[in-house]
């Protein structure tokens, strides 16, 4: 068994630790740390007799996940603050809104930039407020602005210049270059508020969020946690509704698809027709967990080829050609 299918198996069901050696914890922590999952793995963990070494490794991973739980709600409160007299709805997106709303994948998550998603015709609103209470460009290079605000699905990030915490800003959950266009209308209107004013997205959109991150916009780098996610939640509320949710938004596909490789790597509880692994996806798989025993990304050409094709679905040939040939040509300094 490989170190990443190691590490799902032991998500599964926790109780395969107590016949570990020292070497399959040692590479069981590596990868957990890699994928960004000590936090989940320790939380699945807690409550078995474990080696005292182990239960302190389970211990601090806790403890720091809660700290990163604490401040992600911190930040949200704190765009919560400088958007509100906008009066525009403002959705919390990914692992904030998973513990604002107290969901089971936010069980020792580790959580990244705060998103949020907000609409598009207000979006120039938010950014002047989120400007004028201490949120900088992270890009301030002319063409990568221009990139953002024309072709991206959010502003170029801001990050607050005492706090140092990013904020994504979304209009929409999908490149506008995509060949998938999300109705983003549809997921404001069916999102749920939380006690603050903030909101969260139905269950369902959480979901076609997911996927559409997972699948349809980007090289599954981070994979096995966004996997999670989407186990989680399926088993927390099940799949009535999901595939005609994912229809409406253009993501049948890639739900059905996550499907497969959640019910294989986590053993998701889906419907039959969405169990059987196909070819495609042992390559997926293959790619999801593609980890060492220290935690190093493995299968470097098959990661390429992962890279190649989320640039793909991102734009159009031509003009992929064109934004790459440009990025290179900004990038580029001769020698000498």
């Amino acid at each position: 068994m490989t170190p990443g299918w190691r590490l799902a198996h032991v998500l599964r069901d926790p109780s395969l630790v107590i016949a570990f050696s020292a070497r399959e914890w040692t590479e069981l922590f590596a990868v957990a740390r890699a994928e960004q999952m000590a936090g989940t793995l320790a939380h699945r963990l807690q409550g078995l007799a474990l080696p005292v070494q182990i239960e302190r490794l389970v211990d601090d991973a806790i403890a720091s996940a809660e700290q990163v739980r604490l401040a992600a709600l911190w930040e949200a409160e704190m765009a919560r603050r400088a958007l509100a007299p906008l009066e525009v709805p403002v959705v919390l997106l990914k692992g904030t809104a998973f513990a604002a709303a107290g969901l089971s994948p936010s069980v020792g998550r580790n959580i990244g930039d705060l998103d949020i998603l907000v609409p598009r015709d207000r979006i120039d609103e938010v950014e002047v407020a989120l400007l004028a209470a201490g949120w900088e460009w992270v890009k301030p290079d002319p063409y990568d602005d221009a990139y953002y605000r024309r072709w991206m699905h959010e502003l170029p990030p801001l990050i607050h210049r005492e706090r140092d915490r990013m904020i994504d800003v979304h209009h929409t959950i999908l490149p506008l270059t995509a060949r998938i266009t999300p109705d983003a209308p549809a997921l404001l209107a069916a999102s749920e508020p939380l006690e603050n004013g903030l909101r969260h997205l139905s269950r369902s959109d959480m979901l076609v969020h997911a996927v559409a991150h997972l699948l349809a916009d980007g090289d599954l780098a981070g994979g096995m946690r966004n996997l999670w996610d989407f186990h989680c939640l399926v088993q927390d509320g099940g799949v009535d509704g999901l595939a005609e949710r994912a229809r409406h938004h253009g993501l049948a596909a890639e739900m059905a698809r996550a499907a497969r490789l959640s019910h294989a790597l986590y053993g998701t509880e889906v419907p039959s027709e969405w169990q059987r692994v196909t070819p495609l996806d042992r390559l997926y798989l293959r790619r999801l967990t593609a980890r060492d025993g220290w935690g190093r990304q493995t299968r470097r050409l098959l990661r390429q080829a992962f890279y190649i094709r989320s640039h793909w679905l991102r734009m159009p040939p031509l003009m992929l050609a064109r934004h790459l040939w440009t990025k290179y040509r900004k990038g580029y300094r001769s020698v000498g």
